[in-house]
C-alpha cells in the first residue's frame, strides 16, 4: 500500500471519528450520569475489563504458541 493511500486512509478515519464524536456527545453523558447513579457503570466496567484481559492473554498465548512451532521448524 502507497503512502499517499495510507494517508489518505488516515484521514477519512479520522473524520470518520471526529463526527461520530461530536453526534454521541450530549446523549453519553446522560447515560452515563444514569448508569452511575444506579451503580451499573461498575457492572459494565468490569465486563469490558474481563473481555480486554481474556483477549490479552488469548493473544499472549498464541503468541507463545506460534513462537514454539517456529523454533520446532528451524
Amino acid at each position: 500500500m502507497s503512502i499517499t493511500r495510507r494517508i489518505a486512509m488516515f484521514c477519512m478515519l479520522g473524520l470518520v471519528t471526529l463526527t461520530s464524536y461530536a453526534q454521541g456527545a450530549p446523549q453519553e453523558a446522560k447515560m452515563a450520569d444514569m448508569m452511575r447513579s444506579n451503580g451499573r457503570i461498575y457492572v459494565v466496567v468490569a465486563v469490558v475489563l474481563t473481555i480486554l484481559l481474556g483477549l490479552i492473554l488469548y493473544v499472549f498465548r498464541l503468541d507463545r504458541k506460534i513462537t514454539k512451532l517456529e523454533k520446532e521448524n528451524r
